[in-house]
């Protein structure tokens, strides 16, 4: 239920919203403290990734076992997602991503101290708890366009996407400074890079918490109610979740952009997961399936400042349909490729670029076609259902290597494409009679 409009007069009073607060100036701010969070809260992941199923087979002697850690953490950022973006519309940016982190250090701290008393479960309620992080390292994409122009939007999109790249990379080596610590503390070695984690998603807390400000979000709103009059944008947010389906039901352009997100966020995951197993069984090394994860890292992220650029310059559903033909290409190469080593490595730096097209231009349409006054839910339901069919891609390749290959995966894989290039092309086709 939405709540009684609040006054021009009260929208000046939002803390941390100045009324001559320039948009500009602000957005110019909101990016640069956003890039920074995010290279924070991304070496709180990325350090994790690489020691969590570790530390759980540690504990719990079961290699089946220790694939939940990474299950979990998706699920996590599932759930969380909706909750978070609800505080967001509630209180603005500071709050939702700042609360995201600082619920991901908990989880941190809840790893290290059942490591250290050998209680697994409780590790696997840690690794649930640092779903948050995910959570809010996905929804600071979405605050960098809360006062974009439409013709950067997606460029200062990408440019928080594309910080994501540092805490990736330099998350996972700090494995070995985290076994030396960890020997410190007295808990496990693997163990040892939670304590970076811990750090880290504070320290992106902190960020939000002192620099945001003015918050994007509540100043994106009152700047729509006061060009508009409209109610529902000057009304503290409070309406349900299931309005945000509505709104993208109801909407051509925002449908386009949530299938491209979900369904080329299950094309890439499905296909990942299974990669390092393939390499192996062909024989890789840990330092082939290193370099090949790198690449594909670096399709995903570093490259999206030029994803940005180029869906400014050529349009939302262009760029879109760009990520479809790359990950047909992506698909097929890897598909193919047998025990061709290069094959499936240039197939993956493919695939993380298709996936940089999809999320960069999906998510760029997708906030642009709902109003201010929906708009972080609308994007906390598709951060929610990207994590779903995450989960799910990665539990299901298995089962399909094992009933269809490696190829057969990828062929699958390739399939969820068509439904996002009808979509994109539907809405391209209806545009210019809609004008």
């Amino acid at each position: 239920m939405t709540a009684a409009p609040e006054s021009a007069s009260d929208s000046a009073d939002i803390p941390g919203i100045s009324p001559a607060a320039d948009p500009v100036a602000v957005q110019r701010h909101t990016v640069r403290v956003l890039m920074s969070a995010q290279v924070a809260a991304g070496v709180g992941i990325g350090s994790m990734i690489s020691s969590g199923g570790i530390l759980i087979e540690h504990l719990t002697g079961s290699e089946a076992v220790a694939g939940l850690g990474t299950t979990l953490t998706t699920l996590g950022a599932a759930l969380l997602s909706v909750p978070l973006a609800t505080l967001s519309r509630a209180r603005g940016r500071r709050a939702g991503l700042g609360t995201g982190w600082l619920v991901a250090a908990a989880g941190a701290l809840t790893v290290l101290l059942a490591a250290g008393a050998d209680l697994p479960p409780l590790v696997l309620l840690g690794m649930l708890l640092i779903g948050a992080g995910t959570a809010s390292n996905l929804q600071s994409r979405y605050a960098a366009t809360d006062l974009a122009a439409p013709r950067s939007r997606a460029r200062a999109l990408s440019l928080v996407v594309w910080s994501t790249t540092v805490g990736s990379v330099l998350g996972p080596n700090l494995s070995g400074p985290g076994a030396a610590l960890a020997r410190a503390l007295g808990v496990p070695d693997a163990a040892g890079p939670f304590v970076f984690s811990l750090v880290a998603f504070c320290t992106g807390a902190a960020i939000v918490h002192l620099r945001l400000r003015p918050d994007p979000l509540l100043l994106a709103a009152r700047n729509a109610a006061e060009t508009s009059g409209d109610a529902v944008a000057r009304a503290r947010f409070r309406t349900r979740m299931s309005g945000a389906l509505r709104h993208v039901s109801a909407s051509p352009s925002a449908l386009t952009g949530l299938t491209a997100l979900v369904l080329g966020h299950a094309v890439m995951v499905s296909v990942m997961t299974m990669t390092p197993i393939h390499l192996a069984h062909h024989g890789a090394s840990l330092s082939v399936v290193g370099f090949t994860v790198s690449l594909h890292i670096a399709g995903m992220y570093g490259l999206s400042p030029l994803v940005g650029r180029l869906t400014d310059r050529i349009g939302r559903v262009p760029v879109i349909l760009l990520g479809q033909v790359v990950y047909v290409a992506a698909t097929l190469l890897a598909g193919t490729a047998g025990s061709r080593r290069w094959a499936v490595t240039a197939g993956l730096l493919l695939l993380g670029i298709g996936w940089s097209c999809a999320t960069v231009a999906g998510s760029t349409l997708l906030s642009e076609s709902v109003d201010a006054g929906h708009r972080a839910e609308v994007q906390g339901l598709s951060d929610t259902l990207m994590n779903l069919v995450g989960a799910a891609g990665g539990a299901l390749s298995g089962g399909l290597v094992a009933a269809a290959g490696y190829g057969g995966l990828n062929a699958a894989a390739a399939v969820l494409v068509l439904p996002v290039s009808a979509a994109a092309l539907y809405f391209a086709l209806r545009k210019p009679e809609r004008r």
